[in-house]
């Protein structure tokens, strides 16, 4: 099972995330999240300059489209040397099989794939009254989970509440990277299924996304360290 930080970059621009990741000296080379906000904003320029600083990258774009729009955007992912992708399960077997296709490149290589489940800010009643699923939430996860290993996936992004039961369903080499990690003495935000790194080791998450208890901390770097040695154990 790997363990690892991932710091959400969710910046509006580059001079604030290379701001941000010049607090890092030497060799402390976080994991992170390079989401929309940052993307959009600057687009695959930015990947590669920080891929070039030394940072592992997920590129968290969540794509979500019918199946050879999501194989070609693919495609044009795999040209960028990040570590891991992701994609919507709610677009199916189908899309994620070609999604896949699509981020494999031509010597086979390719990024880790992962399929969203269900966003942590998503509640059951929301689900409920909402997206009208009437299932469980933990239940709708598991399945979302069981679709994406038969479509050949790495893993999902889930709750660090459901990581346990997808390994259960799934292996524990199927990955659960789950965001919704807060601190002890910290605030949940926008989230609603949430823990703390050092319950999320113990639940079977695998990574963890850590975004504002980082970000806007008064010391960024102590407080990625205060995250790694609580879900680390240490």
């Amino acid at each position: 099972m790997a363990n690892d930080v991932i710091v959400a970059l969710d910046f509006e621009n580059k001079e604030k995330t290379l701001a941000f990741l010049d607090r890092f000296e030497g060799a402390e080379k976080p994991f992170v999240k390079i989401g929309m906000e940052l993307f959009y904003a600057e687009g695959p320029e930015v990947v590669r300059e920080i891929k070039a600083r030394g940072h592992k990258i997920f590129l968290d774009l969540k794509l979500h489209d019918i199946p050879n729009t999501v194989k070609k955007a693919m495609t044009v992912l795999s040209r960028l040397d990040v570590d891991m992708v992701n994609l919507h399960a709610a677009g199916t077997r189908a899309m994620m099989e070609a999604a896949l296709e699509g981020l494999t490149r031509p010597d086979g290589s390719r990024p880790l794939l992962l399929a969203v489940t269900q966003l942590t800010s998503t509640s059951q009643e929301r689900m409920t009254q909402e997206l009208l699923i009437d299932q469980p939430l933990d239940q709708v996860v598991l399945a979302y989970a069981k679709n994406a290993a038969a479509a050949g996936l790495d893993g999902v992004v889930c709750s660090p509440l459901e990581a346990g039961e997808v390994h259960s369903a799934c292996g524990d080499k199927f990955l659960t990277v789950t965001p919704g990690v807060r601190f002890a003495d910290g605030d949940v935000g926008d989230q609603v299924r949430v823990t703390t790194p050092g319950r999320a080791r113990e639940l079977g998450s695998d990574y963890i996304v850590v975004g504002r208890p980082i970000t806007q901390a008064a010391d960024p770097v102590d407080a990625y360290r205060r995250a790694v040695k609580e879900f680390l154990g240490q």
